[in-house]
């Protein structure tokens, strides 16, 4: 069976106001004094951010624990230095985000300017193993059209500096501000995806090839297809069926390969910037996209057609009920975006949302 692992980027926030705090170098001082956390925990871009990664695992019972384990953690490293830790994708206050200190940040300011200011932004990536080069790149053009339904599921960003800004996902709208994010065309070979690479970085618009922000991608460090299209996710499940969608599309789509019946999905760039967009700007609480037809279908619909199309991966791996229970839920409960709007509309203070996302964050469930 395929390992998935996750990373997930965390706001550190003050337990009282809400409002972002710059403090994730004290953060990972506390936390490089606990052996079992030393290696666990990494600075991101922004003073306040804070990410973790978890172990590659097997079993996603195993992957949910070890995400909640490492979000208390996060909670208990952050309470000592007088923050907390909230797994939103974007602040619903407003901040002046503060660039980590190291000359791979001062480059992106310098090239960038206000963009790298702006990109305070929690996302999910998740890893899933590969045998080879060959076989990842096969997974990447046949994934491709799928991937912005998992943006939806996880939509956890509707505010942005204090502003409801009408998307589920704003943080898909801000990384879209880096020129080397996005969807690509099929690469057909890992020759051709590494000589795209190369000429990106060629260009000097990018530093080197960890910038290369495809939407999925293959991992320079680890023999995996890292999945990048996720909002951090509030509740611990979600990730979980984010991964287990991604195993599912990565066993799909790599059967599709070896066997040679399904070719890479042809849809163009633009009806794949196209579907992103409007995965960002509706969740599950509008149509989407129809990965199938680039159609207009509701949000039900479409993630229906997801499950189908992963039905046997699901259930080879012991998935299916898992994905089945937690996308019921989204549905009847909604997923992050639709909570910290409806709380919104209930209290009116972005505070309150704020501290009580510190809280389901801490819970690991809802």
């Amino acid at each position: 069976m395929r390992t998935v692992g996750v990373e997930e980027e965390l706001l550190l926030v003050d337990p009282e106001t809400g409002e972002p705090r710059a403090l994730s170098a004290a953060v990972l001082a506390r936390a490089e004094r606990d052996p079992a956390d030393a290696e666990v925990f990494e600075k991101e871009l922004h003073g306040q951010m804070l990410e973790f990664a978890t172990h590659p695992q097997s079993s996603l019972a195993k992957l949910q624990e070890e995400i909640v384990r490492w979000r208390a953690d996060a909670a208990r490293h952050a309470a000592g230095t007088g923050t907390a830790v909230a797994a939103l994708a974007t602040s619903p206050l407003p901040v002046s985000p503060k660039v980590s200190t190291s000359e791979r940040y001062r480059w992106m300011v310098d090239r960038y300017g206000l963009a790298t200011q702006e990109q305070m932004v929690c996302g999910c990536h998740v890893h899933v193993s590969v045998e080879s080069d060959e076989e990842g790149v096969a997974v990447l053009d046949r994934i491709r059209n799928w991937l912005p339904v998992l943006t939806a599921l996880s939509a956890n960003s509707p505010f942005w500096q204090g502003k409801e800004t009408g998307y589920r996902s704003y943080r898909r709208q801000v990384w879209e501000r880096w020129p080397s994010a996005g969807p690509t065309e099929p690469f057909g070979t890992p020759e051709e995806y590494h000589r795209r690479t190369d000429a990106l970085v060629a260009t000097g618009a990018v530093l080197d090839r960890h910038m290369a922000y495809y939407d999925a991608r293959l991992s320079d460090a680890y023999p995996t297809v890292e999945i990048r299209v996720s909002d951090v996710c509030l509740d611990a499940d979600t990730p979980v069926l984010i991964a287990a969608l991604a195993r599912g599309l990565v066993d799909t789509a790599a059967a599709q390969w070896r066997s040679g019946t399904e070719p890479a999905a042809p849809a163009s760039v633009s009806l794949m910037k196209l579907a992103a967009w409007q995965a960002s700007r509706s969740g599950l609480d509008e149509d989407l996209l129809h990965p199938l037809t680039f159609r207009p279908a509701p949000a039900r619909e479409v993630v229906g057609a997801l499950l189908e199309h992963l039905d046997e991966a699901l259930g080879e791996a012991g998935d299916r009920d898992l994905a089945h229970r937690t996308v019921d839920r989204l549905f009847a409960e909604g997923n992050g975006a639709r909570f910290q709007l409806e709380l919104w509309q209930k209290t009116g203070s972005l505070r309150d949302v704020v501290v009580e996302s510190v809280r389901r964050t801490a819970a690991g469930a809802p």
